[in-house]
């Protein structure tokens, strides 16, 4: 197995293909992480939508999160972004309609975005806060590409192909 580290370009390339990672926040020395739907705006920026839990009460508290996002092709290749960033809410506010609206552009270019915010919302009892849409400032980016010696040989084929649409619902 060989590790390689990852140029920015390459980085962002994986978050243009990937729609969910890992996002991590802390509270009081504790850490806490959770997986999360996101979409990249191709610059600095993650955008999410989520409930009021946790999640969203310790990142409100300390916005300093970091993001890991995997790529896993098979056995043979597989890559993780780190993403040091910082938690941005986009309040139901005029000074920030522009932004939400954003946001939902964004989001709404992949199939079920709101998927599990909005489902985790209809089944908790108590009411809460209206889900909230939120971004992370990206501050710092590392990547890495495990790939093994044996597949050397087809790794230019997969390559090629990533980013085609095949199989069901788009996976390859």
């Amino acid at each position: 197995m060989r590790i390689e580290e990852l140029k920015i370009d390459q980085c962002r390339e994986v978050l243009e293909n990937t729609k969910m990672g890992r996002i991590a926040c802390a509270s009081e020395k504790q850490p806490y992480i959770v997986p999360f739907n996101f979409a990249y705006d191709g610059g600095k920026y993650l955008y999410a939508f989520s409930t009021v839990g946790q999640k969203i009460r310790w990142m409100r508290a300390n916005p300093l999160v970091c993001v890991e996002v995997e790529e896993i092709i098979n056995q043979e290749v597989r890559t993780t972004l780190i993403l040091f960033g910082r938690y941005e809410e986009l309040p139901d506010k005029p000074e920030f309609e522009n932004r939400r609206i954003y946001a939902h552009e964004l989001l709404s270019r992949r199939p079920m975005w709101w998927q599990p915010a909005y489902v985790a919302g209809t089944h908790r009892q108590e009411a809460e806060e209206k889900p909230v849409y939120f971004r992370i400032y990206l501050e710092k980016i590392t990547g890495h590409r495990a790939v093994s010696e044996n597949f050397e040989s087809v790794f230019p084929l997969v390559q090629e192909t990533r980013g085609r649409k095949s199989g069901w619902l788009g996976f390859w």
